[in-house]
């Protein structure tokens, strides 16, 4: 009697939606064909989850850099015609805000905030599913960049993993995020999300320009 492969689970860093993939046919499916293609097979959907939080040469080697660099020849790095999210937050917590800019332009396509008491993780969900919402209602086809592991992860798992506790003060921010994760739920998105490689291409261009 043949014994049943061990369940093995895939990170996706840089492919045309980055995440954890639970079986290799999905993870294929996000890097055939793609230039400079990132990823990793893990033992458990933890390690994953936590390799996929970090820097993808952390887990793969500095060689992966240098080939993905060699790969892409002089193709554009990244897509233009897209609309690229990010959050600021001055304090931990403190005061957050979140937008999107069409990255051809450089034209803010929404902005909210600041709202108090906010962290940067909760305000870079909140501009993904934003940028999500209105592409959903738009019907626009453009792709969606973030720099934020954190918030790709809490997108696809449809859940603001923030341990920020609820005030008086931040409740518009919970209700906010409530909205968000309720969207995701009741909702399907064909949006690809994208992740923004800052050490390649600078900052990204919905930056708030604090650091």
């Amino acid at each position: 009697m043949s014994k049943r492969a061990k369940q093995k689970y895939y990170v996706v860093w840089n492919g045309v939606n980055p995440g954890v993939y639970d079986n290799w046919a999905d993870c294929r499916f996000q890097i055939k064909g793609y230039v400079g293609a990132l990823y990793k097979s893990f033992e458990s959907k933890e390690e994953a989850e936590n390799a996929f939080s970090d820097s993808a040469y952390n887990h793969i080697g500095k060689s992966a850099k240098t080939n993905r660099i060699l790969n892409q020849n002089e193709k554009p790095p990244y897509i233009r015609e897209s609309l690229a999210v990010d959050a600021a937050c001055s304090g931990n917590p403190g005061n957050m805000e979140y937008r999107g800019v069409y990255v051809e332009t450089g034209q803010q396509v929404f902005h909210v905030g600041p709202m108090a008491q906010g962290t940067n993780n909760i305000g870079e969900f909140l501009a993904l599913v934003h940028g999500l919402a209105l592409f959903g209602k738009n019907g626009c086809k453009m792709p969606i960049y973030s720099d934020s592991r954190n918030a790709i992860l809490w997108v696809q798992q449809k859940k603001c993993k923030t341990k920020l506790e609820r005030t008086p003060v931040n409740a518009p921010i919970f209700n906010l995020i409530e909205r968000a994760e309720k969207w995701l739920s009741e909702n399907t998105y064909t949006t690809t999300i994208l992740k923004w490689e800052t050490a390649e291409w600078g900052e990204i261009p919905a930056d708030f320009g604090r650091k």
